[in-house]
């Protein structure tokens, strides 16, 4: 039978979609974010949230469910930050690891871009959580401070000081007039909150990169190099690390199965990766990319292999 050829046009184009995409994966993966964002939030107050109404506890109830899901998303933004990792590892055994060259301004200068990151997700969730107004709504209903009382019931009866705490509910003993003004006074307070985070964090935002860009000591251009050199270094250590882990594994189980010395295998030492995985800051005086191109390309560099790799104990227990 003969085979369809797929026309060169289609492919083409499908090459052109798909560079879009890899190129926006920044984009793409905030905007998957704040989707998942609304959608937990939804979740969130049609599902398992309902204001209990009394003075003693819908201040907390309402702050835990506004804040206590974004400091969650914040640990995680933490916790999954590789960048994160890779500068804080070893650094209890080597403090100096933080601070090379007797320099900590550019370990606080990832520090901080690395908490600007973790940032991104709680801020999201914060902004849907207060333009919705549930939560808020809630919180701010069970204050007992007089100047939040009087700001809601002013010029109104006792009674709305008594039943500020149900508003939230269809328990509340107000006409259904006072009670849907108290409820818009509610939101459009909690939206207003809500926008100001947004416009915050937009602000802080572009003042940010306008000073790193500011700052930079190399070019717009030289400085997108820098970054696709930086990504695709990484997918390709990720690939070698793979294919190295798998003939290693390889040569290990050969030589016990069929129980005979193993073959000779060349491995970094122990010094080499220590280097590799140092903090990099750019100079001008040397056209280095990463650490990894820094270490490759010196004249004095140590090219004796480790023979036996070998982890503390205690790490090998944790990894077990």
């Amino acid at each position: 039978c003969c085979s369809k050829r797929i026309p060169t046009n289609i492919m083409d184009n499908f090459q052109t979609v798909l560079r879009f995409f890899m190129n926006q994966k920044a984009t793409i993966g905030y905007s998957f974010m704040a989707l998942l964002t609304i959608g937990g939030e939804r979740v969130f107050s049609m599902v398992s949230f309902q204001c209990p109404c009394n003075h003693d506890q819908n201040f907390a109830y309402g702050m835990t469910f506004l804040l206590g899901p974004a400091v969650v998303l914040f640990v995680l933004g933490l916790f999954m930050s590789t960048r994160m990792w890779r500068l804080y590892t070893g650094c209890c055994l080597n403090p100096m690891k933080l601070c090379p060259r007797g320099n900590c301004f550019p370990c606080l200068r990832v520090f901080l871009s690395i908490f600007s990151g973790a940032c991104v997700a709680p801020i999201m969730w914060l902004s849907v959580a207060l333009l919705n107004g549930t939560f808020y709504e809630c919180a701010v209903s069970g204050l007992d401070e007089t100047v939040v009382v009087n700001l809601f019931c002013v010029n109104k009866t006792l009674k709305c000081r008594e039943e500020l705490a149900h508003v939230p509910c269809d328990r509340s003993k107000l006409t259904p007039n006072e009670r849907m003004e108290l409820l818009l006074m509610f939101r459009s307070q909690s939206q207003i909150l809500g926008w100001c985070i947004i416009i915050v964090a937009a602000v802080v935002g572009l003042c940010g990169t306008c000073y790193t860009n500011c700052r930079s000591k190399v070019s717009y251009l030289q400085l997108t190099f820098w970054k696709r050199y930086v990504e695709k270094e990484k997918e390709r250590f990720d690939s070698f690390a793979v294919d190295y882990a798998t003939k290693l594994a390889e040569r290990n189980l050969e030589s016990f199965f069929e129980n005979k010395d193993p073959a000779p295998f060349p491995f970094p030492n122990h010094r080499a990766w220590e280097e590799i995985s140092e903090l990099y800051t750019f100079t001008r005086s040397e056209q280095c990319y990463s650490t990894l191109q820094r270490y490759v390309e010196r004249t004095d560099r140590d090219y004796s292999p480790e023979k036996t790799p070998v982890m503390d104990a205690e790490y090998a227990l944790e990894m077990s």
